[in-house]
């Protein structure tokens, strides 16, 4: 019998990477994958993947899943960046009910683990304090921000999992994400409620229309530019490695100035006219942070495959010219 791994939040744009990394990289004699998500989709019936729509907020809904299970990657769930408004129930219904929900799914269904995004908001106020984020940094965040109850839920969710393995023996490894890059259709989201065009599109915007760029604040601030595809790898290393837990940050181990990300997309995105930099340092600094990445390394033998700025960039080109997922 084939061990079923489960993928909730499949419709989302991080989860359509995953499942195509997992159809290019899974053994389908030995493993099967089902796509879980709240939307209709026809998507996954065009490439050959089993697709059961659930609310993971609604409990009489998961017994349209199979009741025997492997793994369960739990990528769903609400979050600011897609809020209009704010509606901090959604928070509490979605990040830790649903997480409960599927916990008790993995109970009853036998699984051997649940692999949870996580996110780095919990410790990414101490960046400005020490570049070099760790997976054993002091939780430090504000509580003045969008992102607050939302972190708040995040935290809450990694310790109910963790109660779920101390009493259940349900296997966990928790992946804390930054911002990671992908190409997606929608090119905005949202701060405080109110929906903004995505400051990296709008620059590859500027650059393919060769128009003068602004680089805000300090230019030498660097960040660890995430791509999509080395996620992906660590959420598939999370599935098949023989441990029992681990708690990973998901990154590069690589900063990248503010300049030298502006001037990477210049080179990759102008076409007939060459854009040019227009320095602002009045305006606010962009975040700082560098994702230690050694304890992935060592303990699931992570690499991270696009950890050149450019080579990323090349390919996030070649997905906006075939728009594969759309």
């Amino acid at each position: 019998m084939k061990r079923n791994i489960v993928v909730f939040g499949a419709t989302g744009d991080i989860g359509k990477y995953f499942i195509d990394y997992l159809m290019n990289n899974i053994n389908f004699d030995e493993y099967a994958i089902i796509a879980v998500g709240t939307r209709d989709s026809s998507y996954f019936d065009r490439i050959g993947i089993k697709y059961i729509k659930v609310d993971i907020t609604r409990k009489e809904q998961f017994v349209r899943l199979p009741d025997d299970i492997y793994a369960a990657v739990h990528l769903a769930g609400a979050m600011p960046a897609k809020m209009h408004g704010f509606f901090p129930n959604q928070y509490i219904d979605v990040n830790i009910n649903g997480t409960v929900n599927i916990l008790e799914y993995c109970l009853r269904s036998h699984a051997d683990r649940i692999i949870y995004g996580h996110s780095f908001g919990d410790i990414k106020d101490n960046a400005e304090r020490d570049i070099v984020l760790r997976v054993d940094s002091p939780i430090n965040f504000s509580f003045r921000s969008d992102h607050t109850v939302y972190v708040i839920s995040k935290i809450a969710a990694v310790n109910i999992i963790k109660y779920y393995y101390e009493v259940y023996g349900l296997k966990y490894f928790i992946l804390r994400l930054p911002n990671i890059y992908m190409y997606s259709s929608s090119d905005s989201f949202c701060v405080n409620g109110v929906e903004r065009k995505i400051a990296f599109r709008y620059m590859i915007d500027q650059a393919i229309k060769g128009e003068d760029i602004e680089v805000w604040g300090d230019y030498t601030r660097v960040k660890d530019m995430v791509y999509v595809k080395d996620l992906c790898q660590m959420l598939y290393k999370c599935i098949l490695i023989d441990r029992e837990t681990g708690f990973y940050n998901v990154g590069t181990g690589i900063g990248i100035s503010l300049e030298d990300q502006i001037k990477g997309i210049i080179r990759v995105f102008c076409e007939s006219k060459t854009s040019h930099l227009i320095y602002m340092p009045d305006k606010p600094n962009a975040p700082q942070y560098i994702m230690d990445i050694e304890a992935a390394k060592k303990e699931i033998g992570y690499t991270p495959a696009y950890s050149n700025y450019l080579f990323m960039l090349e390919d996030y080109k070649r997905e906006m010219q075939e728009k594969r997922f759309e």
